[in-house]
C-alpha cells in the first residue's frame, strides 16, 4: 500500500506499558491455535474470554521495538483511512459515523467485554466501541499463517472496524439478541453471518480507500484474499485437528470468506452485504 504522508488517527490508546501473565495451559503453540480459532471474533468476545480465563494485568514500563513502532504507525494510518471512508459512506446514508477507538496492548488487556490475553487475537468489543490489537499479531499472521503483507494487516483492522459498522447500524446487537435465544448450531450460523458481513465491509472499505487515495498496489488485494483463505474455519480446523465439523463453524469457510471479501473489494456497494437475507446454505 502507498501510505507515505498519510495522516495517523489520534483516536487510540497505547496500553503497552501494561503487561499480563500468561494463562496456564495456553502459552506457546497452544496460544497460536487459540488465536487461529478465536481471531476476528466480532462484537462480543466474552464467550471466548470466559473460556480462556482472565489475564493478570500489571503496570510497568515498556520500550517498543522499532518494528512495533512501524506497525503502530501503519495501524493508525489504516484506522484514519477507515474514519475517512466510513464517515463518507455514513454521510451518503444520511447517518453520522462514530469512530471506534483502537487500543494497542501487549500480552493482556482489560476491555469492556472482559479480560483478554493476546491468545484471542485482535477483537472488537461493542460494549466500549473499541478495537483491541496486540501488534505482535502482525508477525504471527506472516510467520504462522503464511498471510503476510501490509494489505493483509490492513484487512485485520478493517474487519474489526466492519464489526463496529455492524454495531452502529444495529445489525450486531440484533444478531446477538437472536443468538441468546438460539441453540448452539443456530448460534454458530448467526456468528458466520456476522463474520462474513464484516469481511464484506472490510472489502467495501478497501474499494473506497483506493478510490479516495489511490493507495492500492499490485498484489495488495491478493494479500487480503490469501489472509481470508488462511482464516477460514475449515482451513483452521484441518490444521488444528486434521478434520472439520461444519456445525461448529463460527466464521465461515475459506471460500466464503474470500468470496465475501472480494465482493466488497470489487463492488464497494454497502447494499451488497446481505448475509442475513439469504439462505445459510447459499452464503
Amino acid at each position: 500500500m502507498k501510505l507515505d504522508g498519510r495522516r495517523q488517527s489520534t483516536n487510540y490508546e497505547d496500553r503497552r506499558g501494561m503487561s499480563g501473565k500468561k494463562i496456564a495451559g495456553f502459552g506457546g503453540a497452544g496460544a497460536i491455535i487459540i488465536a487461529l480459532l478465536a481471531m476476528f471474533l466480532g462484537g462480543n468476545p466474552s464467550d471466548v474470554l470466559q473460556q480462556l480465563g482472565s489475564g493478570e494485568v500489571q503496570s510497568g514500563e515498556y520500550t517498543p521495538t522499532a518494528q512495533e513502532e512501524e506497525f503502530k504507525t501503519f495501524a493508525l494510518q489504516i484506522l484514519a483511512s477507515t474514519e475517512d471512508v466510513w464517515n463518507d459512506q455514513f454521510r451518503k446514508m444520511g447517518r453520522t459515523y462514530r469512530a471506534p477507538k483502537l487500543v494497542i496492548f501487549k500480552g493482556a488487556v482489560e476491555s469492556g467485554c472482559g479480560s483478554a490475553t493476546s491468545a484471542v487475537g485482535p477483537f472488537y468489543c461493542s460494549a466500549d466501541e473499541c478495537l483491541y490489537l496486540d501488534l505482535d499479531f502482525f508477525n504471527e499472521l506472516a510467520k504462522n499463517f503464511g498471510a503476510g503483507g501490509d494489505f493483509a494487516q490492513a484487512y485485520v483492522i478493517a474487519h474489526e472496524v466492519g464489526h463496529h459498522v455492524e454495531h452502529l447500524l444495529g445489525i450486531l446487537d440484533q444478531a446477538h439478541s437472536q443468538m441468546a435465544r438460539q441453540n448452539d448450531v443456530e448460534k454458530n450460523r448467526t456468528s458466520v453471518r456476522i463474520e462474513l458481513l464484516a469481511d464484506y465491509y472490510a472489502g467495501v472499505w478497501g474499494y473506497h480507500e483506493n478510490r479516495m487515495f489511490g493507495s492500492i498496489e499490485a498484489g495488495d488485494f491478493k494479500e487480503a484474499i490469501n489472509a481470508a483463505q488462511k482464516i477460514g474455519d475449515d482451513y483452521l480446523q484441518r490444521r488444528a485437528r486434521g478434520s472439520i465439523n461444519a456445525e461448529s463453524f463460527t466464521h465461515g469457510t475459506s471460500e466464503q470468506r474470500q468470496r465475501w471479501l472480494n465482493k466488497g473489494l470489487t463492488t464497494g456497494d454497502m447494499a451488497g452485504g446481505n448475509t442475513f437475507n439469504i439462505d445459510y446454505n447459499k452464503l
